[in-house]
């Protein structure tokens, strides 16, 4: 098996592993006055000073880009708005951590106002693709056996926008900061099971070639 082939599994799930570990990272504490259950991750960005929610959620971007590309190269059912969508979550991603909201208790600015829809992009997007792939993988031999899952995630994402639009309008946001994180669980664990697919479908690839005799 060629390394590039193994390339962008790798890279996907590195960045996306390392993204989860530093979004935790970044709860702790950055500022004492912060409720996690009660501020959005966002704001937590914004007083973090050390920046390593802004990192996290780049790698986040990164590794779902190079996600889409290792899908991509190994003939994923992704084509048309799938894949269209799978880019805004990526691009999102990383535009969102470049254009800060603005500190709690003041006003919106014009980055702020960007940050916001980006944001909102983002997290419409990744269920969206989710829920549009699950026949795609089913019809597919090879990425039927993920067809289920993806279908769970992309549905409780799907649940975690109704929450958060509820949370974030009528409800004053109240537990805003859990329903977000909540949310952004089942958009991770979506693209965790694509990875793990598609890195199982390489190393069954591998496997094959090493086995198959030297004519």
């Amino acid at each position: 098996m060629a390394p590039s082939k193994w390339f962008y599994p790798l890279l996907s799930c590195s960045l996306i592993m390392f993204s989860v570990v530093a979004i935790v990272v970044g709860q702790f504490d950055p500022d004492p006055y912060l409720d996690p259950m009660n501020v959005t991750i966002s704001e937590y960005a914004v007083a973090d000073r050390g920046g390593v929610t802004e990192v996290a959620m780049v790698a986040m971007g990164l590794g779902s880009f190079a996600l889409l590309a290792g899908l991509r190269a190994a003939g994923a059912p992704i084509r048309g708005l799938p894949e269209r969508l799978l880019m805004v979550w990526s691009g999102a991603l990383i535009v969102a951590a470049i254009i800060p909201t603005s500190p709690i208790g003041t006003d919106l600015t014009l980055t702020a106002e960007i940050h916001r829809y980006v944001s909102v992009a983002a997290f419409v997007s990744l269920p969206a693709a989710g829920a549009l792939l699950v026949p795609r993988l089913a019809a597919d031999e090879r990425w039927k056996a993920i067809a289920r899952p993806v279908e769970w995630v992309a549905l409780a994402g799907g649940l975690g926008l109704l929450a958060i639009t509820y949370v974030a309008l009528p409800g004053d946001r109240v537990l805003i900061g859990l329903v977000e994180r909540g949310l952004l669980a089942a958009e991770v664990a979506l693209l965790a099971v694509l990875a793990a697919r598609l890195v199982r479908l390489q190393w069954v690839r591998a496997t094959r070639t090493s086995l198959a005799p030297i004519s």
